[in-house]
């Protein structure tokens, strides 16, 4: 069976996975369905949280003729759901209610010590002996596979074979994600990635760190640059990738030269007719 999730697939080839941030809607799903990205996160942190709608979200990213003329859903963009739970907040109910309607990975926000990285990575797996391989952390979702097994195209048996985090489970196509957005996050870095297995990517969360910092989205700051220089090298460290959330055309370079592995660019919101109204009734 091929690699459903396409940004677990690119990590696995060396390459640098692309993915964007979009508010959950059915339009923003199907505009973003057909895009040349390789995941796509449904902002639900900042924006209602309703579990409907984002199923309804994914089911409208399926697209059955890109899907035929890929051969299998990986035509399709991955999706991956960011929830509003802090990591103070010990929370496991959403990232099972995502899961459940077929996301392919959980974007925890504000994941600060040791005990929230454990929970986030333990609300994404099924519980299992401890005779398992690779039992730490140890699950605790809940057991209802049917709804996500349909939607990744798989049974029930093969969903529960590869409902695993990856790279943890090397056959897992779970990713989880956390954000790092704050200097306690920081100073506990180190101990989360040599003691919580499971962590595909680390975020940064510049908006909320430069806030903790005292340079409020000052993200030129000497400050707040070298927060960020110390995330990158902790993770460098521990060879677990970092990944940048706010990437256009003028920083793009420079965040793959300073060796972020996940890049987020904004989708384009183009206005071309606007524009070329306005060039030929002279309003420019």
């Amino acid at each position: 069976m091929p690699r459903l999730n396409n940004v677990i697939r690119a990590l696995e080839h060396g390459q640098i996975p692309i993915a964007t941030w979009v508010p959950p809607s059915i339009e923003n799903a199907v505009a973003i369905s057909t895009a040349p990205y390789d995941g796509v996160v449904f902002e639900a942190e900042h924006n209602p949280y309703d579990i409907t709608t984002l199923r309804h979200c994914l089911q409208y990213m399926l697209n059955r003729k890109q899907i035929a003329d890929g051969g299998t859903l990986t035509a399709a963009v991955t999706p991956i759901i960011r929830i509003p739970a802090n990591g103070q907040e010990m929370n496991n109910w959403m990232a099972k209610q995502v899961l459940d309607i077929g996301a392919y990975g959980v974007v925890w926000p504000r994941i600060s010590t040791v005990e929230q990285a454990y929970n986030a990575v333990a609300s994404c797996r099924y519980t299992r002996p401890k005779s398992a391989a690779a039992y730490e952390p140890a699950g605790h979702r809940g057991d209802s596979p049917l709804a996500a097994a349909r939607y990744w195209g798989v049974s029930p048996q093969e969903y529960y074979a590869k409902a695993d985090v990856w790279p943890l489970a090397p056959h897992g196509e779970i990713l989880v994600m956390i954000m790092c957005e704050d200097v306690v996050a920081i100073d506990n870095l180190p101990r989360i990635l040599k003691e919580v297995p499971g962590i595909g990517v680390v975020l940064i969360g510049e908006g909320d760190l430069s806030q903790n910092l005292g340079y409020p989205r000052q993200y030129d700051h000497p400050a707040v640059v070298e927060a960020m220089t110390a995330i990158r090298r902790v993770c460098n460290e521990h060879k677990v990738v970092c990944g940048h959330p706010h990437v256009d055309e003028k920083n793009a370079q420079k965040a793959v030269d300073e060796g972020y592995g996940f890049l987020m660019p904004a989708p384009a919101r183009t206005l071309a007719g606007l524009e070329a109204c306005r060039k030929i009734t002279g309003r420019t």
